[in-house]
């Protein structure tokens, strides 16, 4: 029922701020479309943080990143001129498409402190929607199904599964869902799609008759039905799709692709990318090769 498991590993974003990387892993790199799966704290931020910590402006090109949260809040501005406050619940879904550059700052905790949680996600692009037009969305209420039932409490964040079907744009087949499950309850993922996985953020589950515990990714083998067991309370992403091909990874580009993603790379080193609106005088540095 499992095909592996991948331990989140510890990840500095460049200011001192930490995640938990899962995706890409040496040998799983993509789970249906997902190729980029980041897992934020938990961490308390005191007011007066310095701006350092923050995720300056950066590029994309090639996917669309999905920023959700549990706890905490985050200010998102791009290029397209949007500024947008993120809180729990809530999905920033951006579309990079042939370039887009944003920042992800923690204003609200630099004046009031937060405890901030939760995960970035980076979906990539079919290849006949790699060079679409950048955009940005932002959905909370109905355009999030939700549903209680037998101990959890579930919102479809994206895509479509079990009858459902998020109001997210996307552009493969896929699903992103987000579960809270109470001690004990137990729910059934149908073989829908060909990759499917299981994270747990907070607590512990079994899954398949093997126990997972916080940071931990279960990918599971095609085609079954699989259950999933909160052993405590417990909460957990799930998420899948159909696979979509080779892509190419650097830094904050992916691609079908490699020419394509050294003409990025290009654009950015010679500052042809434009920075987000009100927030132009930072700029980060292409990684280099070390040595």
């Amino acid at each position: 029922m499992i095909e592996r498991i991948i331990d989140k590993r510890k990840h500095d974003l460049g200011g001192g701020f930490e995640v938990g990387r899962v995706l890409p892993f040496h040998a799983r790199r993509t789970v249906g479309p997902y190729i980029f799966f980041d897992h934020m704290g938990p961490v308390d931020l005191a007011p007066g943080i310095p701006r350092e910590l923050d995720v300056r402006p950066h590029p994309h090109i090639g996917l669309s990143t999905v920023t959700y949260l549990y706890d905490g809040a985050m200010t998102h501005r791009d290029s397209l001129g949007f500024h947008q406050e993120i809180r729990p619940g809530e999905v920033n879904w951006m579309i990079a498409g042939k370039g887009i550059t944003h920042s992800e700052r923690f204003e609200y905790a630099r004046t009031n402190g937060a405890h901030m949680h939760g995960i970035q996600a980076w979906v990539a692009l079919p290849e006949a929607a790699e060079e679409t037009d950048p955009a940005f969305f932002h959905h909370e209420g109905g355009d999030l199904p939700t549903w209680e039932e037998n101990g959890i409490r579930g919102r479809l964040i994206a895509g479509a599964t079990e009858g459902m079907k998020s109001g997210v744009k996307t552009h493969s087949p896929q699903f992103y869902m987000h579960l809270d499950m109470a001690p004990g309850s137990r729910r059934v993922l149908p073989a829908e799609y060909t990759e499917r996985a299981v994270y747990v953020a907070i607590g512990s589950v079994e899954v398949g008759g093997q126990k997972l515990h916080a940071g931990q990714m279960a990918v599971l083998q095609p085609g079954g039905d699989v259950a999933i067991r909160a052993e405590e309370a417990a909460t957990v992403m799930v998420l899948g799709g159909e696979p979509i091909g080779e892509r190419f990874l650097f830094w904050n580009f992916v691609s079908s692709s490699r020419d394509r993603i050294e003409q990025a790379k290009e654009d950015w080193r010679q500052q042809r990318m434009k920075l987000p609106d009100g927030d132009n005088l930072e700029f980060t540095p292409l990684p280099e090769p070390k040595g």
